[in-house]
């Protein structure tokens, strides 16, 4: 129990580092095992954000009858559309890990890109003001694009692949993360805007 509170003590000073763009902070956290759980927290909590901030994108935009669906929308958005997300995060770092191990033949642990991509997902936080209405999509690429390029910059700090290696392996297992979302995200909509997917993955193309 005190280990893993050690990991959530230093949770809010990795972040500020992360926010300063303190690449090294990944350094830190690498091989600490108590940062495992505070790091998938962080994942976990940024993707729920990002079905929230939909959720009330969707609230705001006023769709006809949408106070009717405003249940269903929760639901897919933010439930459900969190909980994908994580799922697809999760098959997103397995699979830099296995191209860069048995692909590149580079040095990767799966537990140590856990931990650094975990707080690199961190971005995604940013989602949640999508309920500015005009800046929402603006917001969520913003979001989507720091988290990428900080994944990347997770992924060579706890590997030893090289950065060309770094970057094939994140865009792979973030391609795979992607286009699901996007499949997702038309599936079963409500009232015909979005699906079950969380962020800018709820909202459909005519939208942006």
């Amino acid at each position: 129990m005190g280990f893993q509170s050690t990991g959530f003590q230093n949770l809010g000073n990795w972040l500020a580092r992360l926010a300063r763009l303190d690449l090294t902070v990944f350094d830190d956290v690498k091989d600490d095992a108590a940062a495992t759980a505070p790091t998938l927290a962080v994942m976990l909590v940024a993707s729920f954000a990002a079905g929230l901030g939909s959720l009330l994108w969707w609230i705001t935009r006023d769709f006809h009858g949408a106070d009717s669906k405003t249940g269903e929308a929760f639901l897919k958005t933010f439930v459900l559309g969190g909980i994908f997300q994580a799922a697809l995060w999760l098959a997103w770092v397995y699979i830099a890990a296995m191209l860069l191990s048995r692909v590149f033949g580079a040095g990767a642990d799966l537990n140590r890109m856990l931990r650094t991509m975990g707080l690199a997902f961190a971005p995604m936080v940013i989602t949640i003001l999508m309920v500015i209405d005009i800046l929402a999509v603006p917001f969520a690429v913003i979001a989507l694009g720091a988290t990428l390029l900080l994944s990347n910059a997770a992924i060579q700090a706890s590997s030893d692949a090289e950065p060309r290696q770094a970057i094939m392996a994140n865009l792979a297992g973030f391609s795979v993360f992607a286009i699901v979302l996007g499949i997702l995200g038309t599936v079963a909509q409500v009232g015909d805007v979005g699906g079950i997917a969380p962020g800018i993955f709820f909202v459909p193309l005519n939208f942006l």
